[in-house]
């Protein structure tokens, strides 16, 4: 049939991004925006499928204008593309709600899809719940950490991998949202024609709700332990520079407990926190200097 519909829902971002050990503060290249391996092989996973029953293949993101390049390669390939705009910065983006992400992916794809195909995780989120709310927004099922996908005659037939390096083959009912690894498929391609083509092409901007921020970021820096108080070092320079180095300090030799339980590990590490000036033990408990 030739009004059926696979979208790939894929994660643009820039994969070389830089942080300030200091200060904690990112540093992204709209240059080096690109899809991950795994974003790759859902293309590649959803152009397969989509020649083979004859469908429309389209490739919906969420990103800025950064992420227009990467889709205009894939226009290249014979696919449509969409972008939904996102607002605020890079921890703003962190920070937004994925299900109301995945309601606006939703309201972008414009119809009912037979298939949806992403990565098992982004390469900056990293935390796989997007295909979740993508399922339950559409009211279908989901088959998570895919390997493979295989078309046998108009069903889809699944690999999973399992723990031990077993395998799990599974018959997927459609419609559907597959979740895939970069296992043994790569993104093919374009001509040289057909590039030159997309290259100067106009990317569509979904008209939908941007989500905003679940939380409100006041700031971001990198996690620093509380400074200590210490008395000056007395006594001549010698003895003042000694007294700083601790060269002549005897230290603690390296510890083995165990194996114990959890108490008794949980003690061990509290009474050396203690002993080290960290903690100091109350009647009602320890509390953190």
């Amino acid at each position: 049939m030739a009004d059926r519909l696979v979208v790939v829902l894929a994660r643009c971002t820039d994969l070389r991004a830089e942080v300030d050990p200091l200060s904690g503060a990112i540093t992204r290249d709209p240059r080096t925006a690109a899809f991950s391996a795994s974003d790759a092989a859902a293309i590649e996973h959803g152009l397969r499928i989509g020649s083979a029953w004859g469908a429309r293949t389209l490739v919906v993101t969420a990103g800025g204008v950064e992420c227009e390049g990467p889709l205009r390669e894939v226009l290249s390939l014979g696919a449509e593309v969409r972008r939904v705009p996102t607002r605020g910065s890079y921890v703003d983006e962190l920070a937004t709600d994925e299900r109301a992400l995945a309601k606006s992916l939703v309201a972008a794809i414009g119809g009912r899809p037979d298939l949806v195909l992403c990565a098992d995780r982004s390469a900056d989120r990293g935390t796989g719940a997007l295909p979740a709310f993508v399922a339950h927004e559409l009211g279908v099922v989901q088959a998570p950490g895919l390997v493979s996908l295989e078309l046998d005659g108009e069903d889809l037939v699944a690999e999973r991998r399992l723990d031990y390096g077993r395998r799990e083959r599974m018959r997927v009912p459609l419609p559907a949202v597959c979740s895939v690894e970069a296992a043994g498929i790569r993104l093919r391609r374009a001509s040289l024609p057909a590039s030159l083509a997309a290259a100067t092409a106009e990317v569509p901007v979904a008209d939908v709700p941007v989500p905003g921020p679940a939380v409100r970021v006041l700031g971001a820096r990198a996690a620093r332990p509380r400074p200590r108080h210490l008395p000056a070092p007395t006594g001549s320079s010698r003895e003042r520079l000694l007294a700083l180095t601790g060269a002549l300090l005897s230290h603690e030799p390296p510890t083995v407990v165990g194996p114990v339980a959890a108490p008794e590990a949980a003690d061990a590490l509290l009474e050396f926190l203690a002993r080290n000036g960290y903690l100091s033990e109350a009647r009602t408990g320890w509390t953190v200097q």
